[in-house]
Formats: C-alpha cells, sequence, structure tokens
C-alpha cells in the first residue's frame, strides 16, 4: 500500500464518531448543498485520448480491441499501420491550443453556472498527473500539462462557475480491475491501488464541489462507495460544498443512492420527480467525446436545446450539457455556436431558470408547448413555440382579478381573459415585429397573481 493509500485508510477509520455514517440511509439523509438546486444549467466536457482518433464514439478503444466493431476495425486498418496500439495515440493528445482562460470565458457566456470536465475516462488516462496513473496522464505524456489544475485554476480565477470533476471508478482494459472482476468482485487490488488513492488525490489537490462518479460495474462492497462517501461528507476539504451524483455501484445505486439522481445518460423523465435530477445529455446526438465523422444534422439546436432545459427545470432537475474538445484543445465552432445561444437566451430569460422552483404544473394542460417554473410567487410559462394566432391559451394558470402578464425582456403588460370553457386563461400577442420580440428561440411570459 502506497502513502496516498495508507492516509486514506487512516482517515476512513475516524468515521465510527462522525457525522455520517458509511450506510446508504445515513448518506441519503445530507442534504444537498444549495448551490446546485439554484444553478440550473452545467456544462460538461469529455476530453481525453479518445479525442486523437475522434471517430465513432469515447468508447473507440472498447470498440476496437474489446467489442471488436468492423467499423472501427476497418478504421484502424485503413490509417495506421498494423503494429499500432491504442497507447500510441497518447503522444498525439497535445492540447497545442488549449487555452483555459478562453474556455473560462465561454463557459461563462453560456450562462452555465457550473462545469465538470473528465479527470479520467473508462480508458484510464487521467487529465492530471495522479500518482497511481505511470505515465498514462497528461502531465508526463501528451499535453505535459495538469490540464485539471489549468482548467480549475482558470475558472476559479476569471468566473463565478462552480468547479466539478468527472470520474470513471472503472478501466476498460486496467489488469488490476480484470483480475478483481474475474473473481466476481472477491478481490480488491484495483480499488485499493488505484481508484481510492486517485478519488482522494482529486478531492484533496483540486476540491471540485461536483464529483461526477460513472463506470460503476461491480457492488458497492467492492468499490468501497459508503465509505469514501462519509469520508467525503465528514472530513475532506469540502465536505460541507460537495455535491455527488448516484453512480456508485452497480447493484441499485442509480436513481435510488447517492447525491444527485443521474440515473442513466439523457435522463428526462418528464414529469415532477421527488428527489433532486439531473439530465446530462450531448450537443453531439451520437458521442460524448468529439468525433470529426459527423455532419451538422448530427447535433441538436438551440429549439431542442431549450426544450430539454425548459422540461428538465420545470420537472425539478438541472441540466448538463456536453461539449466534446478537440485532441489540439479547441471547442469547436459549432459547440460555441450552441453554448453562445444558450448564453443569449439565458441572458434574458435566466430569471425563469436561476434559483427557481416547480411549479404544481409542469407541462401545460392544454398547450404542449409550454413548461412552468415559479420563484416567490410568480410563474414563469415558458413558451417554445409562437403560436399561430394572436391569443395563446394557457390550461394551468387560474386568473384572479389582479393577474398581470408580461414577458421577460420586453417592455409593457399584454391584455388577458379568463377562458370561460376550458378554466385557464387567453393572452392577447399583439403584433410584435420579429426584430422586437426579447428572445429568438423561446420566450418566457411572467405571470403574476396567478393561483
Amino acid at each position: 500500500m502506497n502513502l496516498l493509500s495508507a492516509i486514506f485508510f487512516l482517515s476512513l477509520s475516524s468515521l465510527v464518531s462522525s457525522q455520517y455514517q458509511p450506510t446508504w440511509e445515513s448518506l441519503d439523509a445530507r442534504p444537498l448543498p444549495p448551490w446546485y438546486d439554484e444553478a440550473k444549467f452545467g456544462i460538461f466536457m469529455h476530453w481525453g485520448v479518445y479525442s486523437v482518433p475522434s471517430f465513432g464514439s469515447e468508447w473507440f478503444w472498447y470498440n476496437w480491441k474489446g467489442r471488436q466493431r468492423p467499423e472501427y476495425v476497418e478504421f484502424m486498418k485503413k490509417n495506421y499501420p498494423p503494429t499500432f496500439e491504442y497507447t500510441d495515440f497518447a503522444p498525439m493528445f497535445k492540447a497545442e491550443f488549449f487555452d483555459p482562460v478562453a474556455w473560462a470565458k465561454l463557459l461563462t457566456q453560456s450562462g452555465a453556472r457550473y462545469v465538470v470536465l473528465t479527470s479520467k475516462h473508462h480508458e484510464g488516462w487521467t487529465n492530471w498527473r495522479s500518482n497511481v496513473s505511470w505515465n498514462w496522464n497528461s502531465v508526463d505524456n501528451g499535453p505535459h500539462r495538469d490540464l485539471v489544475g489549468d482548467l480549475a485554476d482558470a475558472i476559479r480565477s476569471h468566473t463565478n462557475i462552480t468547479f466539478g470533476l468527472y470520474h470513471s471508478l472503472f478501466e476498460w482494459f486496467n489488469p488490476l480491475y480484470l483480475k478483481d472482476s474475474a473473481k466476481n468482485f472477491s478481490t480488491q487490488d484495483y480499488v485499493k491501488q488505484v481508484c481510492l488513492p486517485e478519488l482522494y488525490d482529486l478531492i484533496s489537490t483540486y476540491k471540485p464541489e461536483y464529483l461526477w462518479s460513472d463506470g460503476s460495474h461491480g457492488p458497492d462492497t467492492y468499490w468501497m462507495s459508503r465509505e469514501f462517501l462519509a469520508w467525503l461528507y465528514n472530513d475532506s476539504p469540502v465536505k460541507d460544498t460537495i455535491v455527488t451524483n448516484d453512480r456508485w455501484c452497480s447493484n441499485g445505486c442509480a436513481c435510488h443512492h447517492g447525491g444527485v439522481y443521474t440515473c442513466h445518460d439523457r435522463y428526462n423523465p418528464g414529469k415532477l420527480q421527488n428527489h433532486k435530477w439531473e439530465n446530462a445529455l450531448t450537443v453531439d446526438k451520437g458521442s460524448w467525446g468529439y468525433r470529426r465523422n459527423v455532419d451538422i444534422n448530427s447535433y441538436l439546436d438551440i429549439n431542442q436545446l431549450l426544450y430539454q432545459l425548459a422540461s428538465t427545470v420545470s420537472c425539478g432537475g438541472n441540466m448538463l450539457l456536453n461539449v466534446g474538445p478537440t485532441a489540439d484543445g479547441r471547442i469547436i465552432p459549432a459547440f460555441e455556436e450552441r453554448l453562445l445561444q444558450m448564453g443569449e437566451w439565458l441572458s434574458v430569460n435566466g430569471e425563469a431558470i436561476y434559483s427557481s422552483k416547480p411549479w404544481r404544473a409542469q407541462n401545460d394542460t392544454i398547450n404542449k408547448n409550454v413548461w412552468y417554473t415559479s420563484k416567490a410567487g410568480v410563474v414563469y410559462a415558458i413558451l417554445l413555440e409562437w403560436p399561430e394566432t394572436e391569443e395563446l391559451t394557457l390550461g394551468s394558470p387560474k386568473a384572479t382579478d389582479n393577474t398581470q402578464v408580461t414577458m421577460l425582456g420586453y417592455e409593457g403588460k399584454f391584455v388577458w381573459k379568463p377562458d370561460t370553457s376550458k378554466g385557464g386563461m387567453i393572452i392577447t400577442l399583439p403584433g410584435i415585429p420579429v426584430n422586437k420580440l426579447p428572445s429568438k428561440w423561446a420566450w418566457v411570459f411572467k405571470l403574476e397573481k396567478v393561483l
């Protein structure tokens, strides 16, 4: 056991008298730090050696050597010599155009309130100099830079954005993990020599306020998930502010245990949930990592993204939107455009998103293009598609004699009347020139004094 491991396990021994015990009952009772629910919108970044071949998805290595999918095998045969191994991609991951301050500026312009960078994906490559990664990391190989540290410094120095890290528990081809798995997880060599030392190092060195766990193939007893979370909540340097998700084991953690429920990729249940949840989705419909073999139709457009944001926040969730940087450290223009569009919309309509709460209704009972949020007694109706007539009919709000209707970013009040046939209200839409509308996509009506 190395020194880092020894320190970690020594810290675990102090849990007996701590506030949170290593049981799911105790850990699940921890209140979620309030910053997360107030943030609503974050940016995910998947960046690693898979960004070099940038073909298919971030699962390139496994699809090539594990599943041996024909399109990946053929891609390698056509483009690389027969002796080429996945590790040979590492020196090509140079990040020569990586400008963390420019990334921080773009993230600010996107309107995001938090960011989550991959510290390690399932390939095992670490974007910092992990003491247990040998030369399979961004400092000893490839960029020869501490990518995690550089971005953390830029975010904290130039923005008010909360910094978080993604970490994969398992590694596809790590011999220690494969040995533990072959023994039905009755041994823990990989956990004790690699996984837990990495997690302890990440938290102690970079102090992220969101730890997004993934790749939890194996039971929680194998991963020592409960013991680690108890240390994280009791004794870590971010014990009061750290947010975690629910991917800590494969035996019932997802959607049941941990902090925020991510359940599965692109999780958007479309109805109000009784536990805080997150919709982690990608601009690229087919990949979390950057890939070259796509066209513009492979990307979600801004209208699709605003639907995801409105429906997610209305139902009590946060939206974590992923873009994959290139191996040379760029955010490609298509991703940049989506992020700037999100920021443009939020600069006008953020009042309906940030620090909002779910209302008694989520999707309108009559108009399925309307989703609701609320704040301090005010109801926000997020309209995703402009009506074809001069009237907007809403089925959920019940008007009173004192009801007032305005639009975020637009001066003046809107005339309305009760909908006597369906019980809602009808808002009259004046002939507003397109260039006078406050938003290019999706509009928010602010409803005051409605029931």
